[in-house]
């Protein structure tokens, strides 16, 4: 059985950190719809050509396409044991040709981080980058006057001191109307997955470190484990990962959706 996990969570709920420190700590790659897309057009596969055509033609990605683009990204050695996905799936024809690539594997569980919108709102207005380098301050309102003086981020932020500004598209406005686009187009996606035994929900108002331990525990439950043997699990998976094509244990190698 391998860890399939599904993260859901809207614009600013912390889902992206989320799911990397969860990948990272537990052995897993963090998958992303822009990352995989990127990739596919990098390599020069015949599904690459086909993605760059219409990237290019300014067209959104159709399902059969993007669905042909995770199968071949999760057939990779170092997703065998586990993934976390984000930004996949977007329709219910995507979440059912995942249950058939992951068949074989085990369950896909489901978190959703839920935070609420006014919260989402003042979160991401508060939001500061370096005005040099760019780097965020992850830092919400009431926290912006403890921020450091100088960004860390490069020896020239550190040196001279660049300013910490609010990000173009962080408007109330903006930040309104991607909730709105979110909502449409995931809520489908949390009526799928929500009446499943492996669906979970977090509160994202929690502190990143009580949503991190959260998520862990959500998604131990859903496999009926203790938290502690999620690690011990992924990594005899990884011990001996096989290629699901050959049989035989395979070395790790190391944009927009419709």
């Amino acid at each position: 059985m391998s860890l399939n996990l599904v993260m859901l969570g809207p614009p600013g709920a912390g889902k992206g950190t989320q799911a990397e420190r969860f990948a990272r700590e537990h052995g897993i790659p963090k998958i992303s719809t822009g990352d995989i897309l990127r990739e596919a057009v990098q390599s020069g596969s015949e599904l690459g050509r086909r993605v760059k055509t219409e990237m290019e033609r300014g067209e959104l990605i159709g399902d059969d396409l993007i669905i042909g683009i995770v199968r071949e990204r999760l057939s990779q050695p170092d997703a065998i044991a586990g993934f976390v996905l984000d930004g996949f799936p977007r329709t219910a024809t995507q979440a059912d040709a995942l249950d058939e690539i992951t068949a074989a594997r085990g369950p896909v569980i489901c978190v959703e981080i839920q935070v609420p919108d006014e919260e989402l709102i003042r979160r991401v207005r508060g939001r500061r980058v370096c005005e040099d380098c760019g780097a965020n301050a992850d830092a919400f309102v009431h926290q912006v006057d403890a921020l450091p003086e100088l960004c860390q981020n490069t020896d020239r932020c550190r040196s001279i001191g660049p300013k910490w500004v609010a990000r173009s598209d962080d408007s109330e406005t903006v930040v309104s109307e991607r909730l709105k686009i979110y909502w449409r187009d995931t809520r489908p996606m949390i009526d799928y997955y929500s009446a499943r035994p492996t669906f979970r929900r977090i509160d994202g108002l929690q502190t990143p470190e009580q949503v991190r331990e959260a998520l862990v525990s959500a998604v131990a439950s859903a496999l009926g484990l203790p938290a502690a043997q999620l690690r011990s699990l992924v990594a005899k998976k990884l011990s001996g990962v096989k290629s699901p094509a050959s049989g035989e244990a395979s070395p790790p190698r190391g944009a927009r959706q419709g």
